[in-house]
């Protein structure tokens, strides 16, 4: 059989296209199958088998004597099934902003829609008292006569404290970029909050709850376990902080540390600011931030300080790299966790690599570097985590710690995202259920 490069090198000098369509159909199943397992839909496939060797075709006279062809188009085949899931990702994005802003044309339900997804959030962050007032008056419907007996306070008191929790709920949804009145909150809430349960879940659940979860799935016994100990943490927490109250009046001075409350991030918190690049290369939709680049870095960063933090996200990127980036001093100076998924330009071959870096007057040292065959693919969801203490900074992949070690070069600063890419190869990077503890 002639050599790939060959027929190749046929092709570029003399437009062959007898060689052309040799390597076509040497390599077709090749590429289709690497297309089909991407993205799972074999129109599709077929799509991205043409564009791939649409690429090859055009880059036939640049490719050098040595290339490993097959290599080159299993490469070539995965950047450009990610380009399609990344479009694919756009697209249901604009439906998604394009269905949104028709609900807004319905009050209760536009309401809503902008609500639900935050209202549990919101409720967490209410003292007990005004979280039950807000149960009881729009979960339940109750008179405000009702909850003031239940919570043991005139009728007079419950409208002030159903009052109060419905403004700190305004306040909550404000600074998530949901502007709305207390009056509409009321009223969406009491409309939509209770959804009517299949017929048979009552019975379902009421056999399972009598015999204690005897019967339950692993799952669900799983679930019961990680809610008890988030219960267990709770009351103990209540009760350290009841102590250290006691302490305090009795005179005694104390010092207790607690972990820093995780907090959620929804959308673009309107405190960060772009360090490099533009604004408009980041956007927010259905609870994702993306960031997207062709001309080197965008970093989008907090203009708040923190010392000892924990920043977690599910994060994905295509073509190149996506990074978590902590104790920013600016856009030059502070320490970034990268992620570059297998086969691309930044990880090279099949081996996925996540590098801590360290930037010092525009300079960047390599702190420490992971490398695994196979750890991730281009657009597939990782959960990333970057944490500092002190001295010591952590990366964990999926909760599994993959590079430890120490610098004491910034004690503060910024927390960010970052996305890095070129013309050849745009990133597209992921950010969801971004938090920080």
């Amino acid at each position: 059989m002639t050599d790939d490069m060959a027929l190749l090198r046929e092709y570029a000098r003399n437009n062959s296209e007898p060689a052309f369509a040799a390597l076509v159909s040497r390599h077709v199943n090749l590429v289709y199958s690497v297309a089909l397992r991407q993205v799972g839909d074999p129109q599709l496939a077929e799509e991205i088998t043409q564009a791939t060797f649409i690429i090859l075709a055009r880059k036939a006279a640049q490719l050098s004597p040595h290339t490993v062809l097959s290599g080159w188009l299993c490469r070539t085949a995965r950047y450009t099934g990610a380009n399609a899931l990344t479009t694919q990702r756009r697209r249901q994005h604009r439906e998604q902003e394009a269905y949104m802003q028709s609900t807004l044309n319905e009050p209760e339900s536009g309401d809503w829609t902008r609500i639900a997804p935050l209202l549990e959030d919101a409720l967490e962050q209410l003292g007990r008292k005004d979280h039950d007032a807000v149960v009881l008056r729009f979960f339940e419907g109750r008179s405000l006569g009702e909850v003031g007996a239940a919570l043991g306070a005139s009728e007079g008191a419950a409208k002030k404290r159903v009052t109060r929790a419905l403004e700190r709920l305004r306040k909550f949804f404000a600074k998530r970029g949901v502007d709305s009145t207390t009056a509409i909150i009321a009223e969406v809430v009491a409309l939509h909050s209770i959804q009517v349960a299949p017929a048979t879940l009552a019975k379902t659940v009421a056999v399972a709850a009598i015999a204690k979860g005897a019967a339950a799935s692993a799952s669900t016994l799983t679930l019961i376990q990680g809610a008890l100990k988030i219960m267990a943490w709770t009351k103990a927490k209540t009760a350290i902080i009841a102590g250290a109250g006691v302490l305090l009046v009795a005179g005694t001075v104390a010092t207790l540390t607690f972990p820093h409350r995780e907090t959620h991030i929804y959308g673009i918190p309107k405190d960060w600011s772009v360090l490099n690049g533009t604004a408009e290369q980041w956007n927010w939709a259905n609870g994702v931030i993306t960031g997207h680049t062709t001309n080197g870095d965008s970093i989008l960063a907090s203009t708040k300080q923190y010392g000892n933090v924990t920043v977690s996200a599910l994060v994905s990127t295509t073509n190149r790299e996506a990074s978590l980036a902590l104790r920013l001093q600016d856009g030059e100076n502070g320490y970034l966790a990268i992620f570059a998924p297998d086969g691309t330009p930044s990880a090279r071959a099949d081996t996925s690599k996540i590098v801590l870096i360290k930037r010092q007057v525009g300079e960047e040292r390599e702190l420490a570097i992971f490398k695994r065959r196979g750890l991730s693919a281009p657009g597939q969801l990782e959960k990333f985590t970057f944490q500092a203490n002190g001295t010591h900074l952590e990366i964990r992949l999926n909760d599994n710690p993959v590079i430890k070690t120490n610098d004491a070069s910034f004690a503060s600063g910024f927390i960010g995202l970052r996305v890095y890419g070129d013309p050849n190869y745009p990133s597209d990077g992921v950010f969801s259920n971004l938090t920080v503890r």
